[in-house]
Order: C-alpha cells, then structure tokens, then sequence
C-alpha cells in the first residue's frame, strides 16, 4: 500500500507529505482546489506522465524542479519478484520511489535511492497502485478494450501468453514462407548474378595476405635499380674486383701479420682476437649483401605479372570488400544464398508443413481460450450485475457478446459488452445508451469484480462519482468500503455520502498569500470532517442543521464497518 507520499513544487503545491493508512481514504475540496495535482503527483511517481501531457509545465512558477516521493509497504508477492528481477530488495518491507522533473522538462528517476530509468518506475507502479480516474469510463465506450476486461476477469494470462507465442510463431513461418516465395523472372536473375559473383571470387583463387605480398615484391622492384647498384658497390667494397683487393683481403693480411708475432706479446694475442672476430662479422655481411643482390634479380615479365594480379585484386576489392577476408566471406556468402534459392522449392513443402502444424496449435489453443471466454462471460455478467444492483441499478442488464472472427493477436473472438439499463429495452451498446452517472456506477461494478483477481494493494479512483448524488452516491461510497476491507482504497470525491463513510480524510485547500497561490493539504480530525462534509451539502452557507446532519452520517458511516 502507499504509506506516505512527499510532493515539493509540484504546481501550486509548495511541500506536502501526507500519511495515509489502509482502508478508505477520501480527499475533498472546492472545485480548482488542487485534487487533481495529487493524481498528477502519484502518476508522476509510477513513471507516468502528468495529466496534462507536458511534464516541464507542473513545476512550480520560480521552482529548479518539482520532486515526488513515495513510500510503499505490505509489499505483494509480484512487486517482490519484480525488484529481485531489477536487482532490488526492500529495506524493513518497504520500497522508495522518487521522481524529480526539472524545470527545463528533463526526469530523474530513482528506486530506494538508487537512479533507475523511468520505464522500470512503470513496470513496478502497474503491481503497485491501478488508479481510474474519468477517462477510464472510455474504456467502456471502446469495444475493442472489452475483451481485455473479460480475459482480465476470466485469469486467462497464462493461455494466452500460450496463444500470443504460438500465433506470434504462426505469422513467422508465413513471412518466411511469402520470403522465398518469389517469381521466377526474380529467381533467375537472382541466381545468374549469384552464380556471377561466387564464380569470379573462386577462379581468382585469391590467398589471405596475398596483396600485401604483391604490393611488398612490386615496392622492390620498382626501387631495384638504386639499391643493387648501392648493394654491388657494397660487396665491391668488401670483397673486391678480380683486378682489386677489397676490405674483406686487406683485413686478412693484418690479421696473418699480426698473428706472426702474437707470441711475443700477450697484448698482440688480443688484438689478433679482435681482427678475427671482425673477419667473422665481415663474412656475414658480405653473404647477407650477397642475398639480397640474388632477391634483386628479376625479370620485366614478373612485373608486369604481379601488376595485373594486384589489379585482379583491386577490382575485386571494388566490388566485394575492402580485403581479401571480405571478398572471401562474400563468396561464401553468394554460394549459402544459390544454394537457398537451389533449395526452395524444398523449403517451400516443408515451411508449408510447418505452417500447417503451426496453425492447428494455434486453433487449438484458441478454441480453448474462445471456451474459457465464454464460461468467463457468465460469471462475469452475472457478478457485475450483482455489483449494480447494490449500486442502485436492479434493472440493468448485462451481456457479452461473443463473436467468431479471423485468428489474431488475441485469438478468434471479439467481445462486446452489451447493456440494457431500464427494463423492457433491447441490449444495445453501452456508448448508445448510459450517462456520465451510469458509466461511472459500471466502471465501479467493474472494477469491484476485477478488485478480487490481482493483489494491487491500493485502488484511486478520481471522481468516481460523477453524475450521481443521494442514494446511489451513498451506494458507491459503500462499495468503496467495502473494496478496502481488503485493501487501500484512496478516493477523490464531492460527494458528501462518500466523504462519510470513508476511515480517512483529507481536505485540500487553496490559499492565496501575498502575490502567490499554495495548495494546503490537512488530515481532518471529526470535528473537521463534520464541518467539511457540511459545506460539501451545503448550496450556501454552513448551518448548524447542516453540521448536525454531517455529524449523524459519520456516526452512521462509522457502523457501517
């Protein structure tokens, strides 16, 4: 339930923090007082917009950003699942929701402190509070919304999931199917070219790593002529000509001169040392220099070879990849896709076999929910007219209509919730025949039934009263009481009926100081309440016999349990 909620710059709201208990908890005021910034406020907290669509015009005139905090406790055993699932636990059995709105437009959202997005606030408010306000009785006026209702009420949740997942598996073996279904004009083309492709890459015999290969030998031999000739004069150098003693000769002559006096001079045996160590290291040299002159050998056939390879490349680059890796994964590619038009007349018989398997599991599990509907209807039908019986309409009645249609989303049914309203009339759509007071007692009777197939622990309704006074606006606050026997049930009202019977209440009041309006909450005490549910029955100024008759009604409210 929602055991306190905190509203800071929230409109003409300036700070608020209200403390609310189980039972039935009523807010009243004047017209324009601010009840409906309550609403705005909680909808805000559970990740929905405001009632007036643009989040940045409910912040306070002067205010950074308006603030909303609530605190919810008796926690259900889906809100719990629900905030394992994010990775929350509540703390002594309760949880904390946040929502900021700041003046440029922008949210924060936040769950026992922690940020969170906006979407998980919605996902935990749809188990923690269901609020219907006046716009909810369009619902009724929308036949399409009906077999939402029903499926509701009937506790269908889990065939149909059944049914979505099948259907859902239905249409995409279909979308398949139409897939390959293609003409034969298409499929032609579409394999010459595939054909074309896979052809080109494979007779290219293409290698990982081959273009830059290429692009390495082409890069030598195009700087071949500067560097053999540096290279010959190196070895020339080194080794010398037929005619000339080069460094690798002169080096062994002062070696053989100093070896031949070595023994006189432990010094000289050093040095002989060195001069043959220089001797190996020259060796080296001269044979590395000698192998990179037989690399620079080459004929002008190879060059035009390599070039036109590269070129091969290129071109294919240009058309399948940046790399050979991707002209390589192109081919594979072009021949997967042959292969699946090659195949399709034999994906077509079995995709059809899959089709046809499919839809029977999908006209099965539709049958059986179309079935489940219709013991639903009853039951329904019959529960909702004993809700508006009590609600002072003996003579409406209720059917629900059922229709065969095409399988959809939903299964094969559409349902309609026809009413007759006085005795005597046909059953007729309900947007034909209610008024604003009728639609507000059905939506009640509705919701009263519903109220027994979740755990939600806290109802709002917004002005269910609507169009109704006297009796039936006292019937209403009673089966109001009686929906909060077993859980929160926090009502917006003018009735004075339903003021009096409530556990609760609260007035709302709007207060001009200085250049400023505030909107003033107050939790009343009895005296208050008498004097509150008096001016609400008032029509001019509160008068003592209109105390005393507010006085009576709590007392009467009070027995009423």
């Amino acid at each position: 339930m929602l055991k306190e909620l905190y509203i800071e710059n929230l409109a003409v709201i300036e700070k608020m923090t209200i403390n609310l208990e189980l039972g039935l908890t009523v807010f009243t005021g004047e017209t324009g007082a601010g009840k409906s910034i309550l609403i705005d406020g909680i909808n805000l907290v559970l990740g929905q917009r405001s009632n007036g669509g643009n989040n940045r015009d409910i912040v306070r005139t002067g205010a950074k950003k308006a603030v909303v905090t609530a605190v919810f406790s008796e926690l259900g055993q889906e809100v719990r699942e629900k905030l394992q699932e994010f990775g929350y636990e509540p703390e002594n059995g309760e949880i904390l929701l946040t929502r900021e709105i700041s003046s440029d437009g922008k949210s924060v959202a936040r769950l026992m402190g922690r940020p969170v997005t906006v979407g998980i606030l919605k996902e935990l408010g749809t188990s923690l509070i269901t609020i219907h306000g006046q716009h909810d009785n369009q619902i009724l006026l929308s036949a399409d919304k009906h077999i939402d209702i029903l499926d509701l009420f009937g506790g269908h949740q889990g065939l149909l999931n059944q049914y979505h997942q099948a259907y859902s598996r239905y249409q995409a073996l279909k979308t398949q199917y139409r897939k390959i279904l293609t003409d034969e004009q298409e499929k032609a083309r579409k394999m010459d070219l595939l054909t074309y492709q896979s052809q080109e890459i494979e007779d290219a015999r293409l290698a990982v790593g081959e273009d830059e290969e290429i692009e390495e030998r082409l890069n030598v031999i195009r700087n071949s002529a500067k560097v053999s000739q540096c290279l010959s004069d190196a070895y020339t150098a080194l080794y010398g000509q037929e005619d000339g003693t080069g460094a690798y000769d002169l080096l062994q002559n002062a070696q053989g001169a100093v070896e031949e006096v070595e023994d006189l001079n432990q010094n000289l045996k050093e040095i002989n040392g060195q001069l043959e160590s220089v001797k190996y290291e020259m060796e080296d040299a001269i044979e590395k220099i000698s192998g990179f002159l037989d690399r620079f050998e080459f004929h002008p056939e190879e060059l035009e070879q390599l070039e036109q390879r590269m070129e091969e490349i290129r071109s294919l680059k240009r058309k399948y990849g940046a790399t050979v890796e991707e002209i390589l994964a192109f081919g594979e590619q072009a021949k997967s896709q042959l292969k699946e038009i090659e195949l399709s007349d034999q994906m077509q018989a079995e995709l059809a076999q899959k089709i046809n398997a499919q839809k029977q599991v999908v006209m099965e599990l539709g049958k059986q929910l179309s079935k489940s509907r219709q013991v639903a209807a009853k039951a329904f039908s019959e529960q909702v007219a004993e809700e508006l019986r009590f609600l002072d309409m003996p003579n409406v009645l209720l059917r629900v209509h059922q229709e065969k249609v095409k399988y959809g989303p939903k299964g094969c049914d559409e349902i309609e919730f026809l009413f007759s309203t006085n005795k005597g009339e046909e059953l007729k759509s309900i947007s034909r025949i209610a008024s604003g007071g009728e639609l507000s007692r059905i939506m009640l009777a509705i919701k009263s039934v519903l109220a027994e197939k979740d755990e939600i622990g806290t109802l709002i309704f917004d002005e269910v009263d609507t169009g109704v006074s006297g009796k039936s606006a006292q019937k209403i606050g009673l089966k109001l009481k009686s929906v909060a026997k077993n859980r929160q049930v926090l009502c917006v009202t003018h009735s004075a009926q339903i003021a009096a019977l409530a556990h609760q209440q609260y007035l709302i009041q709007k207060q001009v100081e200085g250049e400023r309006t505030f909107t003033r909450v107050r939790l009343l005490d009895e005296s208050g309440r008498v004097e509150e549910i008096a001016r609400i029955m008032a029509t001019d100024k509160v008068t003592d016999l209109m105390r005393q008759n507010a006085w009576e009604m709590l007392q009467d409210g009070k027995k009423q349990g």
